[in-house]
Protein backbone atom coordinates (compact mmCIF):
# COMPACT_ATOMS: atom_id res chain seq x y z
CA UNK A 1 0.00 0.00 0.00
CA UNK A 2 1.59 3.30 -1.06
CA UNK A 3 1.68 6.53 0.91
CA UNK A 4 -1.32 8.05 -0.91
CA UNK A 5 -3.54 5.04 -0.08
CA UNK A 6 -2.56 5.19 3.59
CA UNK A 7 -3.40 8.89 3.71
CA UNK A 8 -6.73 8.30 1.97
CA UNK A 9 -7.70 5.57 4.43
CA UNK A 10 -7.02 7.93 7.33
CA UNK A 11 -8.97 10.70 5.61
CA UNK A 12 -11.90 8.37 4.92
CA UNK A 13 -12.00 7.15 8.53
CA UNK A 14 -12.10 10.74 9.78
CA UNK A 15 -14.83 11.68 7.30
CA UNK A 16 -17.05 8.73 8.26
CA UNK A 17 -16.79 9.47 11.99
CA UNK A 18 -17.46 13.19 11.54
CA UNK A 19 -20.30 12.57 9.06
CA UNK A 20 -22.22 10.49 11.59
CA UNK A 21 -21.76 13.19 14.24
CA UNK A 22 -23.18 15.75 11.80
CA UNK A 23 -26.13 13.52 10.84
CA UNK A 24 -27.04 12.96 14.51
CA UNK A 25 -26.82 16.70 15.14
CA UNK A 26 -28.98 17.48 12.08
CA UNK A 27 -31.70 15.12 13.33
CA UNK A 28 -31.76 16.81 16.73
CA UNK A 29 -31.85 20.26 15.11
CA UNK A 30 -34.71 19.30 12.78
CA UNK A 31 -36.81 17.95 15.66
CA UNK A 32 -36.15 21.20 17.55
CA UNK A 33 -37.00 23.26 14.44
CA UNK A 34 -40.37 21.53 14.14
CA UNK A 35 -41.25 22.78 17.63
CA UNK A 36 -39.75 26.26 17.02
CA UNK A 37 -40.17 26.98 13.28
CA UNK A 38 -39.20 30.62 13.66
CA UNK A 39 -35.80 29.96 15.26
CA UNK A 40 -33.22 31.44 12.87
CA UNK A 41 -30.33 29.94 14.84
CA UNK A 42 -31.57 26.39 14.25
CA UNK A 43 -32.01 27.06 10.54
CA UNK A 44 -28.51 28.51 10.22
CA UNK A 45 -27.06 25.51 12.07
CA UNK A 46 -28.80 23.14 9.63
CA UNK A 47 -27.47 25.04 6.65
CA UNK A 48 -23.92 24.97 8.04
CA UNK A 49 -24.09 21.20 8.62
CA UNK A 50 -25.40 20.55 5.09
CA UNK A 51 -22.64 22.77 3.66
CA UNK A 52 -19.99 20.96 5.73
CA UNK A 53 -21.16 17.57 4.47
CA UNK A 54 -21.08 18.85 0.89
CA UNK A 55 -17.53 20.14 1.23
CA UNK A 56 -16.21 17.12 3.15
CA UNK A 57 -17.72 14.62 0.70
CA UNK A 58 -15.97 16.41 -2.15
CA UNK A 59 -12.63 15.91 -0.40
CA UNK A 60 -13.12 12.13 -0.37
CA UNK A 61 -14.69 12.07 -3.88
CA UNK A 62 -18.14 10.98 -2.67
CA UNK A 63 -19.90 12.77 -5.53
CA UNK A 64 -23.36 11.31 -4.85
CA UNK A 65 -23.24 12.52 -1.23
CA UNK A 66 -22.11 15.94 -2.42
CA UNK A 67 -25.01 16.18 -4.89
CA UNK A 68 -27.65 15.18 -2.30
CA UNK A 69 -26.23 17.69 0.18
CA UNK A 70 -26.37 20.38 -2.53
CA UNK A 71 -30.06 19.60 -3.17
CA UNK A 72 -30.70 19.80 0.56
CA UNK A 73 -29.01 23.20 0.66
CA UNK A 74 -31.43 24.43 -2.02
CA UNK A 75 -34.42 23.53 0.17
CA UNK A 76 -32.83 25.09 3.26
CA UNK A 77 -32.09 28.25 1.26
CA UNK A 78 -35.82 28.64 0.56
CA UNK A 79 -36.45 28.33 4.27
CA UNK A 80 -33.87 31.00 5.00
CA UNK A 81 -35.52 33.31 2.44
CA UNK A 82 -38.96 32.63 3.98
CA UNK A 83 -40.37 31.37 0.65
CA UNK A 84 -41.07 27.97 2.20
CA UNK A 85 -42.74 27.39 5.55
CA UNK A 86 -41.61 24.92 8.21
CA UNK A 87 -44.26 22.30 8.96
CA UNK A 88 -44.37 18.66 9.98
CA UNK A 89 -44.52 17.44 6.35
CA UNK A 90 -41.42 19.40 5.39
CA UNK A 91 -39.55 18.31 8.52
CA UNK A 92 -40.35 14.70 7.64
CA UNK A 93 -38.86 15.28 4.18
CA UNK A 94 -35.73 16.84 5.69
CA UNK A 95 -35.36 13.97 8.18
CA UNK A 96 -35.62 11.56 5.26
CA UNK A 97 -32.85 13.51 3.57
CA UNK A 98 -30.57 12.69 6.53
CA UNK A 99 -31.41 9.00 6.07
CA UNK A 100 -30.63 9.27 2.35
CA UNK A 101 -27.31 10.98 3.10
CA UNK A 102 -26.42 8.16 5.48
CA UNK A 103 -27.29 5.61 2.81
CA UNK A 104 -25.29 7.50 0.18
CA UNK A 105 -22.23 7.65 2.46
CA UNK A 106 -22.52 3.92 3.17
CA UNK A 107 -22.80 3.06 -0.54
CA UNK A 108 -19.88 5.35 -1.45
CA UNK A 109 -17.73 3.81 1.30
CA UNK A 110 -18.47 0.40 -0.25
CA UNK A 111 -17.20 1.65 -3.62
CA UNK A 112 -20.37 2.78 -5.41
CA UNK A 113 -19.85 5.75 -7.74
CA UNK A 114 -23.37 6.13 -9.17
CA UNK A 115 -26.56 6.89 -7.21
CA UNK A 116 -28.94 4.04 -6.50
CA UNK A 117 -32.49 4.19 -7.85
CA UNK A 118 -33.85 5.22 -4.44
CA UNK A 119 -31.36 8.06 -4.01
CA UNK A 120 -32.06 9.35 -7.52
CA UNK A 121 -35.82 9.34 -6.84
CA UNK A 122 -35.35 11.20 -3.56
CA UNK A 123 -33.21 13.86 -5.22
CA UNK A 124 -36.20 14.53 -7.49
CA UNK A 125 -38.36 15.12 -4.37
CA UNK A 126 -35.84 17.58 -2.97
CA UNK A 127 -35.62 19.39 -6.30
CA UNK A 128 -39.42 19.70 -6.41
CA UNK A 129 -39.47 21.13 -2.88
CA UNK A 130 -36.73 23.62 -3.78
CA UNK A 131 -38.30 24.76 -7.07
CA UNK A 132 -42.08 24.58 -6.73
CA UNK A 133 -44.35 26.87 -4.69
CA UNK A 134 -46.40 23.96 -3.38
CA UNK A 135 -45.49 22.19 -0.17
CA UNK A 136 -43.96 18.71 -0.55
CA UNK A 137 -46.45 15.87 -0.38
CA UNK A 138 -46.44 13.77 2.74
CA UNK A 139 -45.09 10.22 2.53
CA UNK A 140 -47.47 7.32 3.16
CA UNK A 141 -46.12 6.93 6.70
CA UNK A 142 -43.46 8.50 8.82
CA UNK A 143 -40.26 6.53 8.61
CA UNK A 144 -39.65 4.92 11.98
CA UNK A 145 -36.25 3.54 13.01
CA UNK A 146 -35.47 -0.10 12.29
CA UNK A 147 -37.42 -2.53 14.46
CA UNK A 148 -34.34 -3.94 16.09
CA UNK A 149 -32.97 -0.53 16.95
CA UNK A 150 -29.69 -1.37 15.27
CA UNK A 151 -29.64 0.89 12.25
CA UNK A 152 -26.14 0.81 10.82
CA UNK A 153 -24.38 4.12 10.63
CA UNK A 154 -21.50 5.01 8.32
CA UNK A 155 -19.09 5.29 11.21
CA UNK A 156 -20.07 1.86 12.55
CA UNK A 157 -20.08 0.33 9.09
CA UNK A 158 -16.62 1.27 7.85
CA UNK A 159 -14.56 3.28 10.31
CA UNK A 160 -12.62 2.09 13.31
CA UNK A 161 -13.75 3.26 16.72
CA UNK A 162 -12.58 6.78 17.46
CA UNK A 163 -12.54 9.03 20.50
CA UNK A 164 -11.74 12.71 20.78
CA UNK A 165 -9.31 13.46 23.61
CA UNK A 166 -8.24 16.83 24.98
CA UNK A 167 -4.64 17.58 23.92
CA UNK A 168 -3.85 18.65 27.49
CA UNK A 169 -4.67 15.12 28.67
CA UNK A 170 -2.41 13.63 25.99
CA UNK A 171 0.40 15.96 27.07
CA UNK A 172 -0.02 14.85 30.67
CA UNK A 173 0.04 11.17 29.58
CA UNK A 174 3.28 11.81 27.69
CA UNK A 175 4.83 13.49 30.73
CA UNK A 176 3.80 10.62 33.00
CA UNK A 177 5.21 8.08 30.53
CA UNK A 178 8.52 9.95 30.60
CA UNK A 179 8.58 10.00 34.40
CA UNK A 180 7.79 6.28 34.53
CA UNK A 181 10.68 5.61 32.12
CA UNK A 182 13.04 7.57 34.39
CA UNK A 183 11.99 5.67 37.52
CA UNK A 184 12.13 2.38 35.64
CA UNK A 185 15.68 3.15 34.55
CA UNK A 186 16.62 4.06 38.10
CA UNK A 187 15.18 0.79 39.44
CA UNK A 188 16.93 -1.25 36.73
CA UNK A 189 20.25 0.43 37.56
CA UNK A 190 19.79 -0.43 41.25
CA UNK A 191 19.08 -4.10 40.47
CA UNK A 192 22.13 -4.34 38.20
CA UNK A 193 24.49 -2.50 40.58
CA UNK A 194 23.25 -4.18 43.77
CA UNK A 195 26.29 -3.09 45.76
CA UNK A 196 25.45 -0.23 48.06
CA UNK A 197 21.71 -0.50 47.30
CA UNK A 198 19.51 -1.06 50.32
CA UNK A 199 16.11 -2.70 50.32
CA UNK A 200 14.63 0.62 51.43
CA UNK A 201 16.07 2.35 48.33
CA UNK A 202 14.57 -0.28 46.04
CA UNK A 203 11.20 -0.07 47.77
CA UNK A 204 11.19 3.73 47.46
CA UNK A 205 11.88 3.51 43.71
CA UNK A 206 9.19 0.86 43.32
CA UNK A 207 6.61 2.92 45.21
CA UNK A 208 7.38 5.97 43.06
CA UNK A 209 6.92 3.91 39.86
CA UNK A 210 3.69 2.47 41.27
CA UNK A 211 2.34 5.96 42.08
CA UNK A 212 3.13 7.23 38.58
CA UNK A 213 1.54 4.14 37.04
CA UNK A 214 -1.68 4.68 39.02
CA UNK A 215 -1.74 8.35 37.96
CA UNK A 216 -1.38 7.30 34.32
CA UNK A 217 -4.09 4.66 34.70
CA UNK A 218 -6.50 7.21 36.22
CA UNK A 219 -5.76 9.71 33.44
CA UNK A 220 -6.39 7.10 30.74
CA UNK A 221 -9.70 6.18 32.37
CA UNK A 222 -10.70 9.86 32.45
CA UNK A 223 -9.77 10.24 28.77
CA UNK A 224 -12.22 7.43 27.94
CA UNK A 225 -15.07 9.19 29.75
CA UNK A 226 -17.62 10.95 27.54
CA UNK A 227 -20.91 12.74 28.39
CA UNK A 228 -24.13 10.74 28.00
CA UNK A 229 -26.01 13.74 26.52
CA UNK A 230 -25.34 13.10 22.79
CA UNK A 231 -26.52 9.49 23.16
CA UNK A 232 -29.73 10.64 24.85
CA UNK A 233 -30.41 13.42 22.34
CA UNK A 234 -30.16 11.02 19.40
CA UNK A 235 -33.50 9.63 20.55
CA UNK A 236 -35.29 12.91 19.82
CA UNK A 237 -35.74 11.64 16.25
CA UNK A 238 -36.89 8.24 17.48
CA UNK A 239 -39.55 9.77 19.75
CA UNK A 240 -40.77 12.11 17.02
CA UNK A 241 -41.01 9.44 14.31
CA UNK A 242 -42.60 6.74 16.48
CA UNK A 243 -45.16 9.14 17.95
CA UNK A 244 -46.11 10.27 14.44
CA UNK A 245 -46.33 6.70 13.16
CA UNK A 246 -48.60 5.62 16.03
CA UNK A 247 -50.82 8.73 16.05
CA UNK A 248 -49.58 9.90 19.45
CA UNK A 249 -48.06 13.09 20.81
CA UNK A 250 -44.86 12.86 22.84
CA UNK A 251 -41.88 14.98 23.79
CA UNK A 252 -38.44 13.94 24.96
CA UNK A 253 -36.82 15.49 28.03
CA UNK A 254 -33.21 14.88 29.02
CA UNK A 255 -31.77 15.17 32.54
CA UNK A 256 -28.12 14.74 33.50
CA UNK A 257 -26.77 15.07 29.97
CA UNK A 258 -23.37 16.19 31.33
CA UNK A 259 -22.89 12.98 33.33
CA UNK A 260 -19.81 11.15 32.03
CA UNK A 261 -19.34 7.42 31.49
CA UNK A 262 -16.80 5.17 29.77
CA UNK A 263 -17.14 5.19 25.98
CA UNK A 264 -17.41 1.38 25.90
CA UNK A 265 -20.44 1.57 28.22
CA UNK A 266 -22.05 4.08 25.84
CA UNK A 267 -21.71 1.60 22.98
CA UNK A 268 -23.39 -1.18 24.96
CA UNK A 269 -26.39 0.83 26.17
CA UNK A 270 -27.42 2.25 22.76
CA UNK A 271 -29.58 -0.75 21.84
CA UNK A 272 -31.20 -1.09 25.30
CA UNK A 273 -32.09 2.62 25.25
CA UNK A 274 -33.68 2.31 21.82
CA UNK A 275 -35.81 -0.65 22.90
CA UNK A 276 -36.91 1.05 26.12
CA UNK A 277 -37.88 4.24 24.27
CA UNK A 278 -39.86 2.23 21.71
CA UNK A 279 -41.56 0.23 24.47
CA UNK A 280 -42.52 3.40 26.35
CA UNK A 281 -44.12 4.93 23.26
CA UNK A 282 -45.91 1.76 22.19
CA UNK A 283 -47.10 0.33 25.53
CA UNK A 284 -46.86 3.26 27.93
CA UNK A 285 -47.90 6.61 26.49
CA UNK A 286 -51.57 6.67 25.50
CA UNK A 287 -53.28 8.22 22.48
CA UNK A 288 -54.24 11.92 22.91
CA UNK A 289 -57.95 11.09 23.35
CA UNK A 290 -57.24 8.56 26.10
CA UNK A 291 -54.94 11.00 27.88
CA UNK A 292 -57.58 13.74 27.80
CA UNK A 293 -60.16 11.32 29.19
CA UNK A 294 -57.74 10.49 32.04
CA UNK A 295 -57.26 14.19 32.82
CA UNK A 296 -53.77 14.38 31.35
CA UNK A 297 -52.26 16.67 28.73
CA UNK A 298 -52.61 15.21 25.21
CA UNK A 299 -48.83 15.19 24.79
CA UNK A 300 -46.98 12.44 26.61
CA UNK A 301 -43.71 13.02 28.43
CA UNK A 302 -40.70 10.72 28.05
CA UNK A 303 -37.67 11.43 30.24
CA UNK A 304 -34.13 10.07 29.82
CA UNK A 305 -32.22 10.63 33.05
CA UNK A 306 -28.63 9.86 34.12
CA UNK A 307 -26.73 10.27 37.39
CA UNK A 308 -23.92 8.72 39.38
CA UNK A 309 -24.63 6.65 42.46
CA UNK A 310 -22.12 4.75 44.61
CA UNK A 311 -19.58 4.28 41.83
CA UNK A 312 -22.18 3.23 39.27
CA UNK A 313 -23.96 4.93 36.40
CA UNK A 314 -27.75 5.01 36.76
CA UNK A 315 -29.89 5.50 33.65
CA UNK A 316 -33.66 5.86 33.85
CA UNK A 317 -36.32 5.88 31.16
CA UNK A 318 -39.57 7.33 32.56
CA UNK A 319 -42.93 7.96 30.92
CA UNK A 320 -46.17 9.43 32.24
CA UNK A 321 -48.34 6.86 30.48
CA UNK A 322 -50.81 4.26 31.67
CA UNK A 323 -48.31 2.12 33.60
CA UNK A 324 -47.97 -1.64 33.47
CA UNK A 325 -51.19 -3.59 32.98
CA UNK A 326 -50.66 -6.04 35.85
CA UNK A 327 -53.66 -8.22 35.00
CA UNK A 328 -52.74 -8.59 31.34
CA UNK A 329 -49.07 -9.28 32.11
CA UNK A 330 -50.07 -11.94 34.65
CA UNK A 331 -52.45 -13.61 32.19
CA UNK A 332 -49.86 -13.64 29.43
CA UNK A 333 -47.22 -14.96 31.84
CA UNK A 334 -49.49 -17.86 32.80
CA UNK A 335 -50.33 -18.56 29.15
CA UNK A 336 -46.63 -18.66 28.25
CA UNK A 337 -45.76 -20.87 31.23
CA UNK A 338 -43.65 -18.26 33.02
CA UNK A 339 -45.72 -18.34 36.23
CA UNK A 340 -48.19 -20.88 37.58
CA UNK A 341 -50.88 -18.73 39.22
CA UNK A 342 -51.94 -15.30 37.96
CA UNK A 343 -53.48 -14.43 41.32
CA UNK A 344 -50.17 -14.89 43.14
CA UNK A 345 -47.95 -12.84 40.83
CA UNK A 346 -45.86 -10.39 42.89
CA UNK A 347 -44.22 -7.15 41.79
CA UNK A 348 -40.90 -9.00 41.52
CA UNK A 349 -42.55 -11.64 39.31
CA UNK A 350 -43.93 -8.92 37.03
CA UNK A 351 -40.54 -7.27 36.70
CA UNK A 352 -38.95 -10.63 35.95
CA UNK A 353 -41.36 -11.89 33.29
CA UNK A 354 -41.32 -8.59 31.37
CA UNK A 355 -37.64 -9.27 30.59
CA UNK A 356 -38.11 -12.93 29.64
CA UNK A 357 -37.24 -13.89 26.02
CA UNK A 358 -40.33 -13.97 23.81
CA UNK A 359 -42.64 -12.33 26.36
CA UNK A 360 -45.07 -9.78 24.93
CA UNK A 361 -48.55 -8.51 25.78
CA UNK A 362 -49.25 -7.53 22.17
CA UNK A 363 -51.83 -9.65 20.35
CA UNK A 364 -50.49 -8.78 16.89
CA UNK A 365 -47.05 -8.09 15.47
CA UNK A 366 -46.56 -4.50 14.33
CA UNK A 367 -43.57 -2.43 13.23
CA UNK A 368 -43.13 -1.33 16.83
CA UNK A 369 -43.65 -4.48 18.87
CA UNK A 370 -45.21 -7.88 19.24
CA UNK A 371 -42.24 -10.23 18.88
CA UNK A 372 -41.14 -10.22 22.53
CA UNK A 373 -37.56 -9.29 21.67
CA UNK A 374 -36.98 -5.73 22.91
CA UNK A 375 -36.95 -6.06 26.71
CA UNK A 376 -35.02 -9.33 26.53
CA UNK A 377 -32.32 -7.43 24.61
CA UNK A 378 -32.31 -4.81 27.37
CA UNK A 379 -31.69 -7.39 30.09
CA UNK A 380 -29.03 -9.31 28.17
CA UNK A 381 -27.07 -6.20 27.19
CA UNK A 382 -27.22 -4.72 30.68
CA UNK A 383 -26.13 -7.96 32.34
CA UNK A 384 -23.26 -8.20 29.84
CA UNK A 385 -22.10 -4.91 31.39
CA UNK A 386 -22.29 -6.48 34.89
CA UNK A 387 -25.30 -4.24 35.49
CA UNK A 388 -28.86 -4.66 36.67
CA UNK A 389 -32.26 -3.49 35.44
CA UNK A 390 -35.51 -2.93 37.33
CA UNK A 391 -39.04 -1.61 36.76
CA UNK A 392 -41.30 0.59 38.86
CA UNK A 393 -44.82 1.32 37.66
CA UNK A 394 -47.88 3.09 39.00
CA UNK A 395 -51.21 2.43 37.22
CA UNK A 396 -52.38 5.52 35.37
CA UNK A 397 -49.24 7.52 36.21
CA UNK A 398 -46.43 5.89 34.29
CA UNK A 399 -43.45 3.56 34.35
CA UNK A 400 -39.76 3.98 35.15
CA UNK A 401 -37.10 1.51 34.00
CA UNK A 402 -33.83 1.86 35.92
CA UNK A 403 -30.50 0.55 34.68
CA UNK A 404 -27.37 0.43 36.84
CA UNK A 405 -24.07 -0.19 35.10
CA UNK A 406 -20.39 0.25 36.05
CA UNK A 407 -18.70 3.53 35.14
CA UNK A 408 -16.02 1.61 33.25
CA UNK A 409 -15.61 -1.87 31.77
CA UNK A 410 -11.81 -1.87 31.83
CA UNK A 411 -11.12 -2.24 35.56
CA UNK A 412 -13.19 -3.57 38.45
CA UNK A 413 -12.68 -4.07 42.14
CA UNK A 414 -12.81 -7.83 42.46
CA UNK A 415 -13.04 -10.42 45.22
CA UNK A 416 -10.76 -13.39 44.54
CA UNK A 417 -11.79 -16.91 45.51
CA UNK A 418 -10.10 -20.27 45.02
CA UNK A 419 -11.33 -23.67 43.88
CA UNK A 420 -8.65 -26.38 43.81
CA UNK A 421 -5.63 -24.72 42.16
CA UNK A 422 -7.71 -22.20 40.20
CA UNK A 423 -8.52 -18.60 41.10
CA UNK A 424 -11.81 -16.92 40.19
CA UNK A 425 -12.92 -13.31 40.60
CA UNK A 426 -16.32 -12.00 41.68
CA UNK A 427 -17.16 -8.29 41.20
CA UNK A 428 -16.75 -6.77 44.65
CA UNK A 429 -19.91 -4.65 44.41
CA UNK A 430 -21.94 -7.88 44.10
CA UNK A 431 -20.44 -9.47 47.24
CA UNK A 432 -22.55 -9.08 50.39
CA UNK A 433 -20.74 -11.26 52.93
CA UNK A 434 -18.79 -14.50 53.38
CA UNK A 435 -19.75 -17.44 55.62
CA UNK A 436 -18.39 -20.88 56.40
CA UNK A 437 -20.46 -23.60 54.77
CA UNK A 438 -22.13 -25.71 57.50
CA UNK A 439 -20.43 -29.11 58.04
CA UNK A 440 -23.53 -31.05 56.99
CA UNK A 441 -23.55 -29.21 53.66
CA UNK A 442 -19.81 -29.76 53.18
CA UNK A 443 -20.35 -33.48 53.68
CA UNK A 444 -23.09 -33.51 51.04
CA UNK A 445 -22.06 -34.19 47.45
CA UNK A 446 -24.86 -32.25 45.74
CA UNK A 447 -23.80 -29.48 43.28
CA UNK A 448 -26.17 -27.08 45.02
CA UNK A 449 -28.21 -26.74 48.21
CA UNK A 450 -29.94 -24.44 50.66
CA UNK A 451 -28.56 -23.07 53.93
CA UNK A 452 -30.15 -21.13 56.77
CA UNK A 453 -28.82 -17.58 57.07
CA UNK A 454 -30.29 -15.77 60.08
CA UNK A 455 -33.59 -17.60 59.77
CA UNK A 456 -33.98 -17.25 55.99
CA UNK A 457 -33.29 -19.89 53.32
CA UNK A 458 -30.41 -19.09 50.96
CA UNK A 459 -29.86 -21.30 47.90
CA UNK A 460 -26.23 -21.77 46.94
CA UNK A 461 -24.29 -23.17 43.98
CA UNK A 462 -21.07 -25.15 44.40
CA UNK A 463 -18.64 -23.52 41.94
CA UNK A 464 -16.48 -26.66 41.73
CA UNK A 465 -19.31 -28.76 40.28
CA UNK A 466 -20.73 -25.92 38.16
CA UNK A 467 -17.42 -25.39 36.32
CA UNK A 468 -16.38 -29.09 36.51
CA UNK A 469 -13.12 -28.41 38.36
CA UNK A 470 -11.22 -31.62 39.06
CA UNK A 471 -9.79 -32.57 42.47
CA UNK A 472 -11.00 -33.45 45.93
CA UNK A 473 -13.10 -31.06 47.96
CA UNK A 474 -11.49 -29.62 51.12
CA UNK A 475 -12.76 -30.42 54.60
CA UNK A 476 -13.92 -26.83 54.98
CA UNK A 477 -15.75 -24.78 52.35
CA UNK A 478 -16.92 -21.16 52.29
CA UNK A 479 -19.98 -19.45 50.88
CA UNK A 480 -19.79 -16.03 49.26
CA UNK A 481 -23.24 -14.40 49.32
CA UNK A 482 -23.76 -12.37 46.15
CA UNK A 483 -26.58 -10.08 45.07
CA UNK A 484 -27.83 -8.91 41.68
CA UNK A 485 -30.79 -6.55 41.73
CA UNK A 486 -33.18 -7.85 44.40
CA UNK A 487 -31.98 -11.45 44.17
CA UNK A 488 -29.44 -13.15 46.44
CA UNK A 489 -27.73 -16.52 46.41
CA UNK A 490 -24.52 -18.17 47.61
CA UNK A 491 -21.44 -19.39 45.74
CA UNK A 492 -19.60 -22.19 47.55
CA UNK A 493 -15.79 -22.10 47.09
CA UNK A 494 -12.70 -23.66 48.68
CA UNK A 495 -10.79 -20.53 49.71
CA UNK A 496 -11.23 -16.78 50.12
CA UNK A 497 -8.26 -14.72 48.86
CA UNK A 498 -9.64 -11.20 49.37
CA UNK A 499 -10.21 -8.13 47.23
CA UNK A 500 -7.99 -6.61 44.56
CA UNK A 501 -8.13 -4.25 41.58
CA UNK A 502 -8.67 -6.31 38.44
CA UNK A 503 -7.98 -5.42 34.82
CA UNK A 504 -10.58 -7.11 32.63
CA UNK A 505 -9.47 -9.01 29.54
CA UNK A 506 -12.10 -10.17 27.02
CA UNK A 507 -12.60 -13.87 26.48
CA UNK A 508 -11.60 -15.38 23.15
CA UNK A 509 -14.31 -16.31 20.66
CA UNK A 510 -14.28 -20.01 21.55
CA UNK A 511 -14.86 -19.22 25.25
CA UNK A 512 -17.74 -16.77 24.83
CA UNK A 513 -21.11 -17.96 26.02
CA UNK A 514 -19.80 -20.14 28.87
CA UNK A 515 -22.51 -20.01 31.58
CA UNK A 516 -21.39 -18.07 34.64
CA UNK A 517 -18.22 -16.58 33.09
CA UNK A 518 -18.01 -12.90 32.08
CA UNK A 519 -14.33 -12.35 31.30
CA UNK A 520 -10.78 -13.01 32.42
CA UNK A 521 -7.82 -11.36 34.09
CA UNK A 522 -4.08 -11.92 34.43
CA UNK A 523 -2.90 -12.47 38.02
CA UNK A 524 0.38 -11.24 39.47
CA UNK A 525 1.89 -14.74 39.06
CA UNK A 526 1.05 -14.72 35.34
CA UNK A 527 -1.84 -17.18 35.54
CA UNK A 528 -5.30 -16.52 34.10
CA UNK A 529 -8.29 -16.02 36.43
CA UNK A 530 -11.85 -16.16 35.17
CA UNK A 531 -14.21 -13.33 36.16
CA UNK A 532 -17.57 -14.77 37.17
CA UNK A 533 -20.93 -13.58 35.87
CA UNK A 534 -22.98 -13.03 39.02
CA UNK A 535 -26.28 -12.59 37.15
CA UNK A 536 -25.78 -15.89 35.33
CA UNK A 537 -24.84 -17.77 38.50
CA UNK A 538 -27.86 -16.33 40.31
CA UNK A 539 -30.24 -17.37 37.55
CA UNK A 540 -28.86 -20.90 37.54
CA UNK A 541 -29.02 -21.20 41.34
CA UNK A 542 -32.51 -19.75 41.71
CA UNK A 543 -33.83 -21.85 38.83
CA UNK A 544 -32.69 -25.03 40.54
CA UNK A 545 -34.14 -23.82 43.84
CA UNK A 546 -37.50 -23.02 42.21
CA UNK A 547 -37.59 -26.43 40.52
CA UNK A 548 -36.89 -28.17 43.82
CA UNK A 549 -39.55 -26.10 45.63
CA UNK A 550 -42.13 -26.84 42.93
CA UNK A 551 -41.38 -30.56 43.12
CA UNK A 552 -41.72 -30.53 46.90
CA UNK A 553 -45.07 -28.73 46.69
Amino acid sequence: MDEFEIDREALLATFLAEAEEIFARMEQTLVALEKAPGDEGLLQALFRDAHTIKGSSSLVSFDVVRDVAHDLEDVLERLRKKTLAVNDVLVTLLLRSVDVLRSAVREAADGATAPSEGIAAFRAELAAAAAGPAEPSAPAAAAAPAADGAEQTPAQHHASRTLRVDVAKLDRMLNLSGEIAIVRGRLSEMLERRAGVTLEDALTAHREADRLYLDLQELIMKARMVPIGPTFLQHARTVRDLATASGKLARLEVEGEDVEVDTSVIEHIRDPLTHMVRNALDHGIEAPEARRAAGKTPEGRLVLRAYHEAGSMVIQVSDDGAGLDRRRIAEKAVAQGLVSDAARVTDEDLARVVFEPGFTTADTVTELSGRGVGMDVVRRNVEALRGSVGIESTPGQGTTITIRVPLTLAIIQGFRVGVADETYILPLDAVIECLELPPEETAASAPWGVINVRGKPLPYLRLREHLHVAGDRPRRENVVIVQHGNQMAGVAVDELHGESSTVIKPLGGMFKGIPGVAGSSILGNGRVALILDVAGLLRETLKRYATQAAAAA
